[in-house]
């Protein structure tokens, strides 16, 4: 690849118009987007025809498990997998690796065990956990992006829940550092017990009522106006929630919110008992529910759409028993990020362009990319093409997340990724992963 060419398309993604033209990329940078070429331009001109260009898409929420627990995923598959759906930059979750991203060594023994596996970009969340106040500081000065905390038990025994009194004492440190701080917002007061049928899914909705991420929400609002702290809630599952959160930004708080796309795509009505591929925290709700998350998105409410990547090995998921009591909660869907939201919004008379902000743009603010997120003079070439009106069938066979456990199975998707550039590197083309050119992104 020369370090000038030009992607021609008819179907240009820019933040204000999708346009017919030429995307001009010199030295990895989007050096213009034109009507027309000028005669002298005598550099490789890719001819994308009517497929679309767009921003490669940002996932602000992955668990890739590595050092620790390679088994359940791993950088080398997990990047692998998000790069042949799109995803040109994610983010790593704190928890799940062992150990687990709360000190500064951690952190070490993180970015090493990232060294030479990496497919695409990523970057990393410290962690927040009782006791660590003192660490903040040091894993900042290592290019943490921002940090998450639990309100509830996080499935890791390494990762416990914090308390108010907790973010109390760290709330200001990160503000101090305009960071944001990602919240699990589920406050555990009562759990309804359902040993009794532990296979039935509606058991197990009803066990994590959307009041435990009402009063947890309610919590971090307020924690949010009273430090001036950016608070970012994480897959927003409770629809009972929306009003509360537009309540907060219309007084110009620092909130942000993302949804995830199990909670647009699928509804509880339609989740088979015993199926615990399905089975995530906060759960899958009724479609009325998710139906006001879609205009909440659509409203901008809601600011973004990430899969909360959290996959596990087969027996976790209990799959043999379909018991929901003793299953791993998470679905794993880094591959389908794109395809997944773009079928359903499709569907509902959203636009390419729609999705570009869902998954680019926005999620580029959260991560600190200041250059990255959208086509634009200046921003760097991370850019996909995607055939937008293909369709292909979800099988174990094309799944490349390291095990292949997917409440995604056996679903037609739309938008298949055709070709994938890392500052105006080609390194997916065709299904193949050319190069890889993947970098570790650390705060700027």
């Amino acid at each position: 690849m020369m370090s000038q060419f030009a992607i021609k398309s008819k179907k240009i993604v820019t933040p204000r118009a999708l346009r017919d033209g030429f995307v001009i990329v010199n030295d990895g940078i989007i050096e213009a987007i034109v009507d027309h070429l000028e005669q002298d331009f005598t550099s490789e001109i890719i001819d994308a025809t009517d497929k679309v260009v767009m921003p490669g898409v940002i996932d602000p929420h992955v668990h890739i498990n590595e050092p620790g627990r390679t088994e359940w995923e791993g950088f080398e598959t997990a990047t692998k997998a998000a790069l042949t759906g799109g995803v040109t930059m994610l983010v790593d979750m704190p928890l799940n690796s062992s150990p687990v991203t709360t000190t500064v060594s951690a952190f070490d023994e993180k970015l090493a065990a990232a060294s030479g596996k990496i497919n695409n970009n990523v970057g990393f969340w410290g962690g927040i956990v009782p006791g660590n106040e003192n660490e903040i500081e040091g894993l900042i000065e290592k290019g943490v992006l921002g940090f998450k905390a639990f309100l509830t038990h996080s499935g890791i025994d390494y990762f416990p829940n914090v308390t108010e009194e907790d973010l109390r004492k760290v709330m200001p440190i990160i503000a101090s550092h305009n960071l944001p701080l990602l919240v699990h917002c589920e406050l555990s007061e009562d759990m309804p017990a359902f040993n009794s049928n532990p296979t039935s899914y509606s058991a197990y909705l009803n066990s994590r009522p959307k009041e435990w991420e009402d009063h947890a929400i309610a919590l971090m609002i307020r924690l949010c106006e009273e430090f001036n702290c950016w608070v970012h809630i994480v897959h927003l599952s409770s629809a009972n929630s929306i009003e509360q959160i537009a309540i907060a930004k219309s007084k110009g708080l620092p909130l942000t919110v993302e949804t995830a796309q199990h909670y647009l795509y699928f509804n509880a009505e339609n989740i088979p008992d015993g199926n615990t591929a399905f089975k995530c925290a906060p759960p899958i709700r009724e479609k009325a529910n998710n139906d006001r998350l879609w205009q909440a998105l659509a409203d901008g409410i809601i600011d973004f759409v990430a899969t909360d990547h959290s996959p596990a090995p087969p027996e976790l998921k209990s799959l043999d028993t379909g018991d929901f009591t003793t299953a791993w909660g998470g679905v794993a869907s880094i591959q389908f990020a794109l395809p997944v939201l773009w079928t359903a919004a499709r569907e509902r008379g959203f636009s390419i362009m729609h999705i570009s902000k869902w998954l680019c743009e926005n999620p580029a603010k959260l991560a600190g990319q200041k250059r990255k997120g959208k086509i634009e003079a200046g921003y760097d070439a991370d850019l996909i093409i995607l055939n937008e009106n293909e369709s292909f069938l979800v099988t174990k066979f094309i799944i490349e997340h390291r095990h292949k456990v997917t409440p995604y199975l056996k679903e037609t998707l739309y938008g298949v990724v055709e070709k994938s550039f890392l500052k105006g590197k080609l390194i997916f083309n065709q299904g193949e992963l050319i190069a890889k050119q993947g970098k570790v992104v650390l705060s700027q």
